[in-house]
């Protein structure tokens, strides 16, 4: 075994030379009135990745965490998203986004789905509008406002669009996409991998009450190494060569998801995770005006 792996402080370097840290903190559902004590809990633990997103609807609590934690802006990485209402409206939907979180930057700006939503109507697509025509002004958002810009829910399909439509010229630093055990995505992950796009995984436990931690091989594997089974299921993630951003206000369970230092994981353990058969996927696209998640995205030929 190794004693002296440090995977709170290992990052992953982007297309654009920037260092993204390999865990961070999510904040997806977590309630405003809690969540800028656990963004406080968190840093000061040791965490220097915090990831939000306009339609969260909690980025000022965000930005007061921050700054009650006392941990200088420069030493933390900070991600937020464009909601699909804004696509139309991409520099208002960054300053809006600065202006809540009390910063004048974000190291990640990302399109939090390829779904450019009508305001007026979110059950309808805008017609004169999509992700390709929100990502060319993407592309023109200084880089003092948003240090590196990417994309969030995008499968093969529609990264294929993005890459190969003309007015692409910048390629996305990151998709954050849902990656677990149940849902591995190593088509589409590797494809990233080809282009220079770094993944994140978003929902990496499984989510809420997930079925993952009644899974009898991860539990064996936790209770041998004296582990939690999120522990497992981070240090997975991040062997599997992306960054993970397990979500938590508690601060007992903040605190035990950044237990990662000092041990890891056999290739025999890694192996076992890798061949748990059980599939479920926590983010549907059922919610959206437009589908953006395709039976063959995850497939060779598509």
């Amino acid at each position: 075994m190794t004693y002296n792996v440090e995977l709170t402080k290992k990052t992953f370097t982007l297309n654009t030379g920037d260092k993204i840290p390999a865990i961070g903190l999510g904040t997806w559902q977590s309630p405003r009135d809690v969540v800028a004590e656990a963004v406080k809990h968190a840093l000061l633990v040791g965490y220097r990745h915090i990831d939000t997103a306009l339609a969260y609807g909690n980025e000022a609590e965000i930005g007061k965490g921050i700054k009650e934690s006392g941990v200088p802006r420069s030493e933390i990485w900070l991600t937020t998203k464009l909601d699909n209402t804004w696509h139309h409206r991409v520099m208002e939907g960054i300053d809006t986004s600065l202006k809540n979180l009390g910063t004048d930057y974000v190291d990640l700006y990302l399109m939090h789905w390829p779904s450019s939503t009508d305001p007026s109507d979110t059950s309808k697509h805008l017609p004169d509008w999509n992700f390709i025509k929100t990502w060319a002004e993407m592309e023109k958002i200084p880089k003092s406002k948003a240090h590196n810009i990417g994309v969030a829910n995008f499968g093969k399909r529609n990264l294929k669009r993005l890459l190969n439509s003309s007015s692409c010229q910048i390629i996305p630093a990151v998709n954050q996409i849902e990656l677990h055990p149940s849902h591995p995505s190593p088509n589409l992950v590797a494809y990233c991998k080809e282009q220079g796009i770094h993944s994140t995984g978003y929902s990496c436990l499984g989510s809420t009450n997930s079925p993952l931690y009644k899974d009898p091989t991860l539990l064996l594997i936790a209770d041998k190494r004296m582990k939690t089974p999120q522990q497992i299921l981070l240090a997975w993630g991040i062997h599997k060569g992306w960054s993970v951003i397990p979500k938590s206000v508690t601060k007992e369970r903040i605190e035990k998801n950044f237990g990662l230092d000092g041990w890891e994981l056999t290739p025999r353990e890694v192996e076992q995770i890798n061949n748990l058969t059980d599939r479920f996927k926590v983010c549907t696209d059922d919610w959206l005006p437009v589908k953006v998640f395709f039976d063959d995205d995850d497939d060779d030929d598509d």
